[in-house]
Parts: structure tokens; C-alpha cells; sequence
């Protein structure tokens, strides 16, 4: 036999059984030919080999038994389940990445706000101190011309004083006319020359300030130039690492949305495979399930909905004795039927009519002869209109306002085709999606005890309109149930 791999999928030069052999010995660990334990394959092997059955339009088994069938499905569903989980783990992983990634960079760019910040102050000071400066030095200019003034004036009054110094005391007689008036004036400019000193003496003092006083300004401007370039460098080194944490980050989102890939692909696959192993229930939608095949229906359920196989079936066990009591009324055209003349629209309340009709439009069934659940007393009805082995009202089933959040559809989306909720499985599958719906997919005792309050009651509370219909008795009933069916699967018995 010849095997051709190309572009991860397998194809197969043989046919018939030599395929099924193949298949079966990859994924059960048996190999037909030989009867002997087979060599363990990786996993890229089997995903070839489930991809195999994915694309085998048929069904992908061939001629294996349905037992074997479901066998080999099932290998495939645990992997691509656990493929499914590894990449959740993988989304979450890398979306924690990103998370902190974009804290740093959050963190970086208020660091850098403060910076550009701290840079702007700095650079108005600078240009405060710059006036600051340029004021001191045109006073230390000022300054320097009243010196040079003053010491041109003092350097007059010395030369004066030296010249009256030389005269004779014959040529002051003749140029004064008293003795007494040269001394006077001699006396003012001695008198003059120390004003002029002293004022000279503080002009210097003043500049000498001043030029301590610019000395003093011009350190402060270069302190605060140093403290700007520091700020520009840690900003500049700031901005480098947030592109740096921003490149990263954009290959972490790119890596998330690979996962988020693979995570849909192999979801999608376990959910075809799934399907797959639905179709194999080959259970007349006129028959109830023996309890091996609503067992195995209710595992089935339990891997698309997470409801435990107990509960499900004491659910239905309570609700239509796992599928043989689907309705008394409105059915004269079934053995079983109980109350043939009662018809649909006696049952049921006007507000169902509507989507009745196009639930047995649609599969083709006539309206008048479809059977119903029904409560008669004393001859009268007391209330009626549920369908099938889940027994679901058909505004429920259908959501009229919303189809999509229709149990119809959501059966439909795992299942394909169109869903009927007479059918075992599409009712068991419906069943099990409510109580997913209501928290029951935790497996939770409190969760499941509120779900199946909800089945009853439309709320997963005890209200006063639920006790009145009997919710402590239904809710009890099931929860019984469903501990006799988790009783039963832990010995074994299936």
C-alpha cells in the first residue's frame, strides 16, 4: 500500500478494508492485520488521520463496525479537545503578555509626559535666569561707567588739590584776598574727595555684587541645562524602550491572533467530529432509547454543553421517562395516544399557535396529528403544548424574536441540518444546551439545582408562580433521579 501526505492531510492508494484497517490501528492502538499492539503514533500522525475522517464526506469509517466508528471519533474528539485547550491556554497566555506589556508602555509614556514635563519647567527657568543675567550684566555695565566716572572726577579733584598743594604761600596771598578763603577752599575739596571716595567705594561693592550675583545666576542656568540634558536623555532612552515594548507587544498580538486561529480551526473540527459522533445514534425518532444508547447520547451531550450525563437523564427521565412519553393529545394517528380527540390548539395557549405550525411546516409533519404533552383532569385540560422527549414549548424552541437564541438553531449550529425536536437526539442535545444555559455546565450542585428550577419555571428561582407548579416536587424529582443515574454510572453498569 502506498500513503501520499500533502498539505497535512493523508490520502490513500488503497481502499475498502485496508483503509479501515489503517485508520482503526492509529487511532484505537490495534492493528486488524496482525492482531498485535500497534506502534504509537504522534501527533501529527493522528491528526493526518482524523483530518482523514473529517474529510471523508461518508461519515470517514468505511467499513468499521458503529462501535469501532465510535471509537476512533471519539479519539479524535479527545484531540482535538485537548488541541482546543492548549491553545486556549495559549490565548490566555499571550493576552496576559500583552496585558503587561501595555502597562509597561503605559507606565513609559507618563514617564515620559513627566519628563517633557519636567523639561518644559526647566527650559522656562533657563529663560528666566537668561533675563535674569542680562539684567545683572547691563547693571554691572551701568556700574562700570559710574566708576570710571567717578574715578575720572576723583582723579580731577586730586590733580586740583595737588596744584593748590604747590602754591606759595606769596602767590595765595596775592590771589586771595583773605588768608581764610584759600583755606575754606582747600578744606571743601579735601571734603569733596572723600565723598567721592566713599561713593566710588560703593559703586565697587555694588558691582562686585553684581558680578556674584551673575556668577551665581550663570551656575544655577548651567545646573538647570545639565538637568534638562539628563531629563532629554532619559526621555530619549524612555522612548526607545516604549517602541521597543511596542514592537514586542505588536508580535505578541500577532502570535494571540495565530492562536485565536488554530483555537477556532480546531473547535470547529472538534465540533464536526462531534456531530459525527451524533449521527451515529441511530435512534428512531418514533422510539424511546434503551438507557445504553441515552447513556451514550448523554456523554455526547455532556462534551458540547459540559452538563454531567446524570443530570440530563434524570432530567428526561422525569420529563418523558426518557423519551417514551412525548404527548397524549393531539395524536390520533399513534398507539399510544392516550387523548387522540384533544387536539393542539385545545392545549396549548394561543401565543404557541403560530410557532407550532412552522415547526411541523417545516418537517413536513401534520400539526393535527403531532403528538403533544397534555394534563387532563376530570376530562378538562389543565395545560399542554410540550414537544418531544425534552419537551420543549415551541416558542422556546424556535425564540421567535430571536432565532438565533432559539433552541432550534442551537442545535442546528452543532448538529447541521434542521433540527426536530421530536428526534432523541436533537431533544437530549437541546436539553442539555438549556441547562448550560443556566449554569448547570459547572457541574455545580447549586448551579444544577437552579438550572433544572429554570426547565420547570423559565427562572432558576423558587417563586411563588413556580411552587404553584409544582417546582419543589419537579426539582426533587430530578435531582433523585439524576443521583440513581450517577449511582448506576459509577458501578459501571453501562
Amino acid at each position: 500500500m502506498m500513503i501520499i501526505y500533502h498539505k497535512n492531510k493523508i490520502f490513500s492508494a488503497m481502499s475498502g478494508t485496508l483503509l479501515v484497517s489503517f485508520l482503526f490501528s492509529i487511532l484505537t492502538g490495534i492493528n486488524p492485520l496482525c492482531n498485535q499492539s500497534a506502534l504509537v503514533f504522534g501527533a501529527e500522525d493522528l491528526a493526518k488521520t482524523c483530518q482523514t475522517l473529517l474529510d471523508d464526506s461518508n461519515g470517514g469509517c468505511g467499513t468499521l463496525s458503529r462501535e469501532q466508528c465510535q471509537e476512533a471519533l471519539n479519539k479524535c474528539l479527545d484531540y482535538y479537545q485537548s488541541q482546543s485547550s492548549y491553545y486556549e491556554d495559549k490565548v490566555d497566555e499571550t493576552q496576559k503578555e500583552a496585558k503587561t506589556l501595555q502597562n509597561k508602555i503605559s507606565i513609559l509614556k507618563n514617564k515620559i509626559s513627566g519628563l517633557n514635563n519636567e523639561i518644559y519647567k526647566s527650559n522656562l527657568m533657563i529663560k528666566d535666569l537668561n533675563l535674569q543675567i542680562s539684567d545683572t550684566q547691563a547693571s554691572i555695565g551701568v556700574s562700570a561707567v559710574q566708576i570710571e566716572d567717578s574715578k575720572s572726577k576723583l582723579a580731577e579733584l586730586l590733580r586740583t588739590i595737588y596744584e593748590q598743594d604747590q602754591r606759595s604761600l606769596l602767590e595765595i596771598m596775592l590771589a586771595e584776598n583773605e588768608l581764610s578763603d584759600f583755606f575754606d577752599e582747600l578744606a571743601a575739596l579735601e571734603a569733596l574727595n572723600i565723598k567721592n571716595q566713599e561713593l566710588l567705594g560703593h559703586i565697587k561693592s555694588l558691582k562686585v555684587e553684581l558680578e556674584d550675583e551673575e556668577t551665581a545666576l550663570t551656575k544655577e542656568k548651567g545646573e538647570l541645562e545639565q538637568v534638562v540634558l539628563v531629563n532629554i536623555l532619559q526621555k530619549q532612552e524612555s522612548q526607545k524602550l516604549q517602541q521597543e515594548q511596542e514592537s514586542i507587544l505588536k508580535t505578541t498580538k500577532g502570535r494571540e491572533d495565530l492562536y485565536q486561529a488554530y483555537l477556532k480551526e480546531t473547535q470547529a473540527k472538534a465540533s464536526e467530529i462531534r456531530k459525527r459522533i451524533f449521527q451515529l445514534a441511530q435512534v428512531s425518532e418514533e422510539e424511546a432509547p434503551s438507557y445504553e444508547e441515552a447513556y451514550a447520547m448523554a456523554k455526547y451531550v455532556e462534551t458540547a454543553t459540559g452538563v454531567r450525563p446524570a443530570l440530563l437523564l434524570g432530567l428526561l427521565q422525569t420529563e418523558s421517562a426518557i423519551g417514551k412519553n412525548v404527548g397524549q393529545c393531539n395524536c390520533s394517528t399513534h398507539s399510544y395516544c392516550k387523548y387522540p380527540d384533544i387536539g393542539w390548539k385545545e392545549v396549548m395557549q394561543s401565543s404557541q399557535w403560530e410557532a407550532f405550525l412552522q415547526i411541523t411546516e417545516e418537517l413536513g409533519m401534520k400539526a393535527e396529528t403531532t403528538p403533544i404533552s397534555c394534563s387532563i383532569n376530570g376530562g378538562k385540560v389543565q395545560w399542554g403544548g410540550a414537544m418531544g422527549p425534552a419537551q420543549f414549548m415551541p416558542n422556546t424552541w424556535l425564540n421567535p424574536s430571536n432565532p438565533d437564541k432559539g433552541y432550534k438553531k442551537k442545535v442546528e449550529n452543532i448538529l447541521g441540518g434542521t433540527a426536530n425536536p421530536w428526534r432523541v437526539k436533537d431533544a437530549f442535545l437541546a436539553a442539555g444546551l438549556y441547562l448550560s444555559d443556566w449554569g448547570a455546565g459547572s457541574q455545580k450542585l447549586q448551579k444544577e439545582v437552579g438550572a433544572v428550577t429554570a426547565y420547570l419555571c423559565g427562572t432558576s428561582v423558587m417563586t411563588s408562580r413556580c411552587k404553584a407548579a409544582g417546582g419543589y416536587s419537579y426539582r426533587n424529582q430530578v435531582m433523585e433521579n439524576a443521583s440513581e443515574w450517577e449511582k448506576w454510572i459509577e458501578e459501571g453498569v453501562f
